[in-house]
């Protein structure tokens, strides 16, 4: 359960509209293979795969991607990329609405999100975390992603800087892990 540092992947695609990018076969991790040995020798753990002129923000390495901010509207929201075709509908991104929407503490999307809104949450004080989730990882929390060549620092849990993850991370993490126990 360690943060890792992602590399913003936008010269190559892991999945288009119209493509196959939700669905669980070989030909969408192969074309991940090389952008991740990159990544990894530029001291990163995962790409962070955006689509568009947009930057539109749509997996983490293999993993759905969940981003908790203040939204333009001073509501506290999770948000995950829809499935447009392009994310695979995992369980454990379902378990993760689903479980996030019982507690009704914040608003919880299914939509687009761009790193354009990430930065400006950023530089505004409204970004709180970020995540991704998958079958194997379960929950992996974001700490930092490089993005056009700038470093940009994920907040991880603002009550405790040694915290590897921040507490809504945490939570969705121990109580899925409970469940699963």
């Amino acid at each position: 359960f360690s943060a890792v540092k992602l590399l913003s992947t936008f010269e190559n695609v892991r999945a288009w509209p119209g493509g196959t990018g939700d669905a669980k076969i070989g030909g969408n991790y192969s074309p991940c293979v090389k952008p991740q040995i990159e990544a990894a020798e530029k001291g990163y753990q995962q790409n962070l795969w955006l689509f568009g002129p947009d930057d539109e923000i749509t997996e983490v390495g293999t993993m759905n991607c969940f981003v908790l901010l203040d939204n333009e509207n001073g509501e506290t929201e999770l948000v995950t990329p829809s499935l447009d075709g392009t994310i695979l509908a995992g369980v454990t991104r379902d378990s993760i609405l689903q479980l996030a929407r019982t507690w009704k503490e914040f608003k919880v999307s299914e939509r687009k999100i761009t790193m354009h809104e990430v930065v400006n949450a950023l530089k505004e004080g409204r970004l709180r975390e970020m995540f991704g989730s998958g079958t194997a990882c379960i929950v992996t929390p974001i700490k930092e992603i490089n993005y056009r060549g700038q470093d940009l620092k994920v907040p991880l849990d603002p009550n405790d800087a040694s915290n590897n993850a921040g507490p809504v991370t945490r939570r969705i993490s121990d109580t899925l892990m409970g469940i699963q126990y």
